[in-house]
């Protein structure tokens, strides 16, 4: 299985949040993805920073560069395998050795967030992620969704109470695969050990 995983509901963004990963310049307004029915599997190249700390582009998919950064050498890339929001059903048989756990949820959708939250709580309390799964919790499509938007949708998905009831340090970032906002924490997210 795949130690990096992309889950959420339908029509939740996570197709569009992982090709603006993969080539921010190949998402914009007019771009349109269907719903992922089965799996997907995206390689992630991560962007490279010059000297001055500037974020550079990600690196062509085959470019295999070796870049110390901060006197490690950090990944260059990492495979995440999305699973559709319509095989909620059948996530856990792809829980076995996955390290990072990415959790996507459409904010501009509040009919979507309650449920979208109970998927959540289904998958933290999954004891095979309970040790050494990173989780990182991604409020997506903010560029649709109201200022206030981020507030009510952790509100709704009872973040303040799961915290609380759940082992996993749960890490938050606001996305969106059009604007780009968001797309550098995640990529630090991943590329952490």
């Amino acid at each position: 299985m795949s130690s990096c995983i992309c889950l959420g509901p339908k029509r939740a963004g996570k197709t569009h949040l992982l090709k603006a990963l993969q080539d921010p310049d190949s998402i914009d307004e007019t771009t349109f993805s269907m719903p992922t029915i089965g799996t997907g599997i995206y390689r992630i190249h991560f962007p490279t920073k010059s000297p001055n700390g500037d974020k550079l582009r990600p690196p062509p998919a085959d470019t295999q560069l070796n870049i110390p950064q901060g006197g490690k050498n950090l990944p260059k890339s990492i495979q995440i395998l999305e699973i559709g929001g319509s095989m909620a059903p059948l996530w856990r048989q792809y829980f076995e050795d996955v390290k990072k756990l990415i959790y996507v949820v459409d904010t501009s959708n509040l009919c979507q967030i309650s449920a979208a939250g109970v998927l959540f709580y289904s998958i933290l309390t999954e004891p095979r992620l309970q040790h050494n799964t990173k989780i990182l919790l991604v409020l997506a499509k903010m560029d649709y969704s109201y200022r206030q938007m981020r507030n009510e949708a952790l509100l709704m998905l009872q973040m303040s109470k799961l915290q609380k009831q759940i082992r996993q340090q749960v890490t938050i970032v606001e996305a969106s695969a059009v604007t780009k906002v968001g797309l550098d924490p995640i990529y630090d997210w991943l590329q952490r050990p």
